[in-house]
């Protein structure tokens, strides 16, 4: 069994496939999932998992080079986007209106959808490097 916080084998099989650059997205409950990615649905019920919970065990394991949110994201849920810059330590943290979020979702390896059901609670985080 594996020591780390993250446990999920889907989520970390997608994690040790990243190259530099690569885009992964984790999701609200509502975000579209368009039929590219890999679809990594770990939704029990509203609010479960949350997507702080999500968030910390991915980036257990993951580099995380910058990020991408929705503009939205500011008025709409500021206190998840204060955590997600505490959690991110520095990384540089682009914001696109939502719209253009969803179509940029298209392109990511994989998309994980939560259970997390408060406006605009989704992120892109693109894989860095350890050297």
């Amino acid at each position: 069994m594996k020591k780390n916080i993250l446990l999920n084998s889907a989520l970390s099989e997608v994690i040790a496939r990243l190259g530099h650059g690569d885009m992964l997205v984790i999701g609200d409950a509502g975000l579209p999932i368009p039929a590219g990615p890999q679809r990594i649905d770990l939704a029990v019920c509203r609010g479960t998992p949350d997507f702080e919970t999500v968030l910390a065990a991915i980036l257990s394991e993951m580099q995380v080079e910058s990020a991408i949110v929705a503009t939205e994201l500011a008025a709409g849920n500021p206190d998840l986007l204060s955590t997600i810059k505490q959690s991110l330590d520095g990384a540089v943290i682009e914001q696109i209106d939502h719209e253009a979020f969803k179509r940029l979702s298209a392109n990511a390896r994989a998309m994980i959808r939560t259970g997390e059901c408060t406006p605009y609670a989704n992120i892109i985080l693109r894989a860095g490097v350890v050297f």
